[in-house]
């Protein structure tokens, strides 16, 4: 990008600044945008830069204001040498005694950081010049006495306890992205309403009972804010929920409140138990605990109340039009819109009694909501029993009457919920208008998708009865128990919301940014290991010791003081078969005849004396002699490699789908069945590991030296472990 606009050749500032951009910049889709203002000359200095890369770090939501990350970058300010000189002349005049007492003993970088504090963006080259040249003007040169070192003065150490704190501060369960989440719903906090304050939200009708409402809501909450996350318990949480999970609990938790999961239980006929399990597990794993527990068939009673008074105030009907009558935004008004209260009030009796069959008769409102539909159902006829009040109920509330009457009873302040119900924000303020009863106010946010899959239930089914996947948790999918299985961290999940931000506009996001928020979790998380996928036998002819030895490596090589686990070096070790070659290619830094390369963490450097083949002329077995690496010259690679190690099964996985959007008929025109990747699962049944990840339970994470993250699989069993890979080391270019 910067070639294109500037040419072949670049200067070293540029080059310099470029080369910081891409190791410092974590999320690379704001790449472009800041090699832009390098290249125009508008970002100069490292220190413009390190503004420009906190400001995007602190700012994901997307677009980025132009005009405030110029501000923020001090684009287009330009300091001069007088007013540098100016800056430095008043701060040595302020500390003109304290110098002349200490000398060049005094703290110089206290003068620069209050010239800095004064010209934000002057260059720290030049203050430094410039303070020198001063310094030198009111001292004179160097003494002897101003060479010697000043003695340091003791450091308190901080007490165990204190530095605990520390690390819970810098390593908790809320880490940076979680708390600029958090941070982000604190912003939205000053676009919402305020607990008891629903009447200033745009759109809130208002009725003459409203304020008492209020006053007898705030009465019962004491003004704290109430959220809901109301799944159906009819499939399992996908990346989608995640965002709507960390945006319900979230924004309660960012703002001193709670949140219920409530589960919408209102369609008997796909719900089972499994179902309810897995989604508050899901939401536990993702770290929020429910302020309660609540089902929408607790409300059952009061809803078929609320129904006959709807009905009794002239609001609700029953109507005998078929479900294909209806369908569509244009339906023809139903005949029934006008029958009596009583008639109405006998036939919604008999609907519950089951004297109608299914689709006989159902019960409407009568209202227009914002999308032209006319007349929503709110009680329909089915003949299926309820797996928590069996038999009792015949008739169940549609999600347009139960939805808005859950919140009011629980009291919810901010029923928050994604774009596509904001045609039902009318009907919602509507029918607990129409009932008298507290209102609260909904909000809609923009829907979370991904790439190269999909989350639609039916499509998981027709995935699963296809064998294309084995289940709802196979780990190519995105649900979340899939992600949980593949051995992507929660915090991952709740970072990758964080990044892509409380956003109004749907977010259609690439599986990369999720993968490179594991990355970064992971390195912090997952302890090292070692592990061979494709083993090659090496014998060392020259073991230098009579028996094992045993190696320590590191679980973090970053920071030792994490701990290590002990590795046994043997006379007989396994490497990667891409490891060596009889033939070096340039460019090629492994093991191979006449080139040795280093065992990582043994201290000894290998070189090869004989190569064994079967019959076939494959390579099966390497004879090799080992030195001390202290004696010889440093090799050009070092490798892993296990000894005495585990068997187990490694499961490599990559994008289910061929294309970016499987669902999109112009861009799969067969549909997303006949866009399957036939190569989205390797596995590999003979991988070794070694003996140190022994004792590892269920979704225990690793990271094998070399060859990426991977996680301990559920169908593992004694003497065969089973390994899923969740991501590389590095991001695949091809996929980014």
């Amino acid at each position: 990008q910067a070639r294109g606009a500037l040419g072949p050749a670049l200067d070293k500032s540029t080059g310099t600044l470029l080369y910081n951009t891409a190791a410092r910049l974590r999320d690379p889709k704001h790449l472009g945008f800041l090699v832009g203002y390098i290249v125009r000359r508008e970002i100069l200095t490292d220190l413009q830069l390190s503004a420009a890369l906190e400001y995007v770090r602190s700012h994901p939501q997307e677009p980025l204001d132009a005009a405030d990350f110029e501000r923020a970058c001090g684009v287009g300010v330009c300091v001069t040498p007088e007013q540098i000189e100016e800056a430095v002349e008043a701060v040595i005049s302020k500390h003109r005694a304290e110098l002349l007492a200490e000398r060049y003993h005094f703290n110089m970088g206290l003068l620069m950081g209050e010239v800095r504090s004064r010209l934000q963006w002057a260059d720290g080259k030049t203050i430094k010049n410039e303070v020198d040249l001063q310094v030198l003007h009111l001292l004179g040169p160097k003494t002897e006495a101003d060479l010697e070192k000043k003695p340091k003065a003791a450091k308190a150490r901080p007490a165990p306890a204190e530095k605990q704190k520390v690390a819970v501060v810098e390593t908790g369960e809320v880490g940076m992205e979680t708390r600029s989440l958090l941070e982000q719903l604190r912003g939205e906090a000053l676009k919402f309403h305020k607990p008891g304050e629903n009447y200033k939200t745009e759109g809130y009708v208002v009725t003459p009972n409203t304020m008492a409402l209020l006053k007898q809501h705030l009465a019962i909450t004491g003004g704290q804010v109430r959220t809901r996350f109301p799944p159906e318990p009819n499939g399992i949480l996908h990346i989608g929920h995640a965002k709507a999970i960390n945006f319900n609990f979230g924004y309660a938790k960012a703002n001193g409140g709670v949140c219920f999961l409530r589960y919408d239980d209102t369609n008997p006929e796909k719900e089972e138990e499994k179902y309810f399990t897995a989604i508050r597990e899901m939401v536990e794993w993702l770290g929020y605990q429910p302020y309660a527990v609540t089902h929408a068939s607790d409300y059952f009673d009061q809803l078929y109340t609320w129904a006959l008074e709807l009905i009794r105030r002239g609001q609700a009907y029953v109507c005998h039009q078929k479900v294909e009558e209806i369908k569509g935004h244009n339906p023809p008004p139903s005949p029934w819109r006008d029958r009596p209260v009583e008639e109405s009030l006998l036939l919604f009796e008999d609907m519950r009694k089951g004297k109608f069959g299914e689709g006989e008769a159902t019960l409407r409102m009568k209202l227009v909501m914002e999308d032209g539909k006319m007349d929503p159902v709110a009680y329909r006829v089915k003949f299926i029993p309820h797996h928590r009040t069996g038999d009792k109920w015949c008739i169940y509330p549609t999600y347009d009457y139960t939805h808005c009457l859950c919140d009011s009873i629980e009291h919810i302040t901010h029923s928050l919920c994604t774009k596509e119900f904001q045609a039902r924000r009318s009907s919602y303020f509507w029918l607990c208008n129409a009932l008298d009863v507290y209102c609260p106010v909904q909000w809609e946010y923009g829907r979370l998708n991904l790439l190269y899959t999909v989350v639609s239930k039916r499509k998981i089914i027709r995935l699963v009865e296809m064998g294309a996947v084995r289940d709802w948790d196979d780990p190519r999918l995105f649900t979340l128990t899939a992600l949980r299985r593949r051995g992507f961290p929660s915090e991952a999940i709740n970072n990758f919301c964080a990044r892509v931000g409380v956003t109004v506009a749907q977010a259609t996001m690439e599986p990369h940014l999720l993968e490179a928020c594991a990355r970064e979790v992971l390195n912090e998380q997952a302890p090292r290991a070692m592990a061979v996928l494709e083993p090659l036998k090496v014998t060392i002819t020259n073991f230098p010791a009579p028996k094992a030895l045993e190696v320590l490596v590191p679980n973090f090589p970053a920071d030792e003081s994490r701990g290590f686990h002990k590795v046994l070096f043997q006379p007989t070790v396994y490497i990667e078969e891409t490891d060596f070659r009889e033939e070096v290619d340039k460019g090629y830094k492994r093991l191979a005849p006449g080139q040795p390369v280093g065992l990582r963490h043994t201290g000894y450097i290998i070189a090869v004396q004989n190569i064994i083949k079967d019959a076939s002329g494959r390579v099966i077995e390497l004879e090799v002699t080992c030195t001390k690496s202290d004696v010889v010259e440093k090799p050009k690679a070092f490798i892993h490699w296990v000894s005495e190690p585990l068997a187990c099964e490694v499961r490599l996985y990559e994008r289910l789908f061929l294309h970016k959007n499987p669902e999109d008929p112009s861009e799969v025109p067969g549909g997303f069945l006949s866009d399957i990747n036939p190569d989205s699962l390797r596995v590999v049944h003979n991988a070794l590991v070694d003996s140190s990840v022994v004792s590892a339970r269920p979704f225990d994470k690793f990271q094998f030296e070399r060859l990426g993250y991977f996680s301990v699989d559920p169908d593992s069993e004694e003497g065969k472990m089973v390994f899923n890979r969740t991501v590389m080391l590095k991001e695949d270019p091809s996929k980014s």
